[in-house]
Parts: C-alpha cells; sequence; structure tokens
C-alpha cells in the first residue's frame, strides 16, 4: 500500500457565523441523510445555498425526504433549542484545541472523503495534522486478557514509532490499551467517540482523553452534549474504518463490535489484519472468523508496517525503537502484563508448566498438579497477580505468552 505524502500543518478552519449555524443546521437535520446532504452541497455549492432553494428543486435534486429535512424548522438538538445550541457550539469551539470541522474545510480528514456517506460535520478536540496522518486502526474486545492489552500496547507502540496514527475508540480493554502504547510513540493517536465530544465515555478515562487531546485528537460526529448510546457505537466503528488504512483485530468474540469495523473496513477496500490465539479462548474466535474469510494474519508489527509500504529494515528498526523505549509509569500501573515478572513459589511454578499452551479448568489442573483446594486457588491467584496467567469465562485459566 502506497500513500502519497500529506501536509502536517492543515489550516485551522474559520467560518462565517452565518455559514456555521447554516452548517450545523443541516448536519443535525432530522430525516436528512449524509450522502442526500453530500449531493445537494456538490449542486448547489455551500449549506446557504443549499437552505435558499426551493422544495421542488431540492426534491429533484436528492429526493422529498431530504427537501423536507432541509425546509423543516431548526429542531431542538439534545434536548437544547437551536438557537441556544448554536450559541453552546460555538462557545466551544472558541476554546483553544476545540474545531468545528466541515466538508468544505482543508482540515476535514480526506479518508474519510473516500466514504459515500462521510459525516458532514465533525467535532475535533487537539492536532488537526494528525487528521491528515497515514492511520492504522487497531480494536478488539473490551473484556480483553492482559496478554491481549499487552499485544494491542505493543503493536500500537511500534506503528507509532513508525510514524502511522493508530485510531481507535476510547472504549475499556483493546482500545485504550492501543491508545496508550501509540502515546508512548511518536506517530499521535486519534479516538472516534461515540458521545459529544465534550463528554468522556467511559468516565474511567477520563486522564487518557485528557492526554489524547494533548497530544493527539479526539472525534465526534455527534452533537455537543450527546450521552452513550449503543446505537451510536456502530456507527462511530465505520468512522474508524474510515480513517484508516487498515485494520487490526486484536482480540475479539464471535459477537464483538470490532468484527463490524472489520467488515465496514473490507468494505470501503482498507486492508484488515487479525492476530491469532488459542482455538481454545473465546476472544480468538472472532480473529480466527476473520482469518478465514481473508483478513491477513499478523504475529509481529513489522507485518503490519510491510503491508503499509515500510521495507523490512525500516519495519524492524521501528518496532527495535518501540521496544527499547521505557514505559510510562501510568502505562506500567494500568497493565499487569507489562509489570515486571514476579516470584512465585513452587506450587505457582507446578501450575504454569500444567497449563501448557491450552485453558485448562480448576479439575483438569487438580489432576494434572496434585494441587487441590486452597492450594491450588493461592497458585493461581500468585500467577495471575504476576500477570503470568488469566482467568477466562467458564472456570478456565490460560497462560500469559511474555515477548
Amino acid at each position: 500500500m502506497t500513500t502519497a505524502a500529506l501536509p502536517t500543518d492543515p489550516p485551522v478552519p474559520t467560518h462565517d457565523a452565518d455559514e456555521l449555524r447554516a452548517w450545523l443546521r443541516l448536519a443535525h437535520a432530522k430525516g436528512l441523510r449524509p450522502i442526500a446532504l453530500r449531493t445537494l452541497l456538490g449542486a448547489f455549492g455551500g449549506p446557504l445555498e443549499v437552505l435558499s432553494e426551493s422544495f421542488a428543486t431540492l426534491a429533484q435534486t436528492a429526493d422529498a425526504r431530504a427537501a423536507e429535512a432541509v425546509l423543516a424548522p431548526p429542531s431542538d438538538i439534545e434536548g437544547m433549542p437551536f438557537d441556544h445550541y448554536i450559541e453552546e457550539a460555538l462557545a466551544w469551539a472558541s476554546e483553544p484545541g476545540n474545531h468545528i470541522l466541515t466538508l468544505a474545510d482543508a482540515a476535514y480528514p480526506r479518508a474519510l472523503l473516500t466514504m459515500p456517506d462521510p459525516p458532514p460535520l465533525l467535532y475535533a478536540k487537539g492536532r488537526l495534522d494528525l487528521l491528515q496522518a497515514r492511520a492504522v486502526a487497531i480494536v478488539g474486545s473490551r473484556n480483553a486478557t492482559p496478554q491481549g492489552l499487552e499485544d494491542a500496547r505493543r503493536f500500537a507502540r511500534a506503528l507509532s514509532d513508525a510514524g502511522l496514527a493508530v485510531v481507535s475508540g476510547l472504549a475499556l480493554g483493546i482500545d485504550a490499551s492501543a491508545h496508550r502504547g501509540a502515546l508512548e510513540g511518536g506517530g499521535g493517536t486519534i479516538s472516534v467517540i461515540g458521545t459529544g465530544a465534550d463528554l468522556v465515555y467511559p468516565a474511567a478515562h477520563h486522564t487518557l482523553a485528557h492526554e489524547i487531546a494533548r497530544d493527539g485528537a479526539i472525534l465526534s460526529e455527534w452533537p455537543l452534549g450527546t450521552p452513550a448510546r449503543s446505537a451510536n457505537f456502530p456507527q462511530r466503528n465505520r468512522l474508524i474504518a474510515g480513517l484508516s488504512g487498515g485494520v487490526l483485530v486484536v482480540e475479539a468474540a464471535m459477537r464483538s463490535g470490532s468484527l463490524i469495523t472489520a467488515r465496514l473496513a473490507g468494505e470501503m477496500g482498507r486492508d484488515v489484519f487479525a492476530m491469532p490465539g488459542s482455538v481454545h479462548a473465546p476472544l480468538s474466535q472472532g480473529c480466527h472468523r476473520l482469518i478465514k474469510q481473508g483478513a491477513k494474519l499478523v504475529e509481529t508489527p513489522e507485518e503490519v508496517l510491510e503491508e503499509f509500504g515500510f521495507t523490512s529494515a525500516q519495519a524492524v528498526a521501528a518496532a527495535r525503537r518501540a521496544k527499547a523505549r521505557p514505559v510510562s509509569a501510568s502505562w506500567a500501573s494500568a497493565s499487569p502484563a507489562d509489570v515486571a515478572v514476579a516470584t512465585v513459589g513452587p506450587d505457582a511454578e507446578r501450575v504454569l508448566a500444567a497449563l501448557g499452551h491450552a485453558p485448562a479448568t480448576l479439575e483438569i489442573l487438580a489432576a494434572r498438579t496434585d494441587l487441590h483446594g486452597a492450594a491450588l486457588q493461592c497458585a493461581l491467584l500468585q500467577l495471575e497477580m504476576s500477570g503470568r496467567v488469566a482467568a477466562l469465562a467458564g472456570g478456565r485459566f490460560t497462560a500469559i505468552e511474555r515477548s
């Protein structure tokens, strides 16, 4: 894959108040699909021109539903009267680092323009240059294993050190690990969220969101004040796919939303990568399904970088730089798999040896080790605390491979 060099410092968007009001009205008009609005903008030039057209002209250019949506009186936005919302949005955009981007802005992510239905308007916080950068998405389970968290961090760090922006969704689990790893590298990270850009979800990621807004970028197509709604996140996933040249799925169950992101990426002509795992692990099943469907199986960051056009030597060098870079204290405290291996007792060593490469239940481990009850539970607790074993669904345990 090759990508032309992109500008690193796009101009900060500036809007006439009436023009921005028109953009906000059309972008959030009920019943007006992005693809219909894009058609109207292409025909008439801008939002003010669209609003000045007659019903018949609008209907002939798009359809009657779009014409009705355009000419309907402005509706409340997230329970706020339209005029009040405009004041709030303008005040938000006047704060340092906050931007409202429209399809007409040079700072609007060019990658999204290849989609048939790009959002007409985006709320952005942070570095606008990242929105034009070559990017790779890393997504996966919210309930990831320690090994999955470590893999996401390690890959993100190496890809970021190579100069790629890492895109994810600020969710618990793999998303957060990918963002943290990317922040440790040099390429930056973009968080695409399913709430208003003035909110943080989940609340536990308030500090992480602040770091991303400072050193990366946060994007939302939703109006300010939009709370977390389940219907928003699949739509958010299409932007993650659209921003990226490829999507890497680290861990995913069969019904994971990450598979939606991967499917959307494939439909847009983006590359799809998946990390394999144990055939017994539920969080490997989604990745294995993707591989069967044609996703590229990857085991190292270098393999992803080579697909992005890096030479083998460049990819290896980036991975080595990432590995040599010290891990921040905040991340080290967040991931048991990144903490130095703690000393464990002989019973725990026996359990670890008995686990092998496939998950096992307490009954199986008891039979293999001749440890029972409290002794077995204590050994497993030591291993979990040291980041060498993870508990899985169904009362099973699995060893965590360490790099």
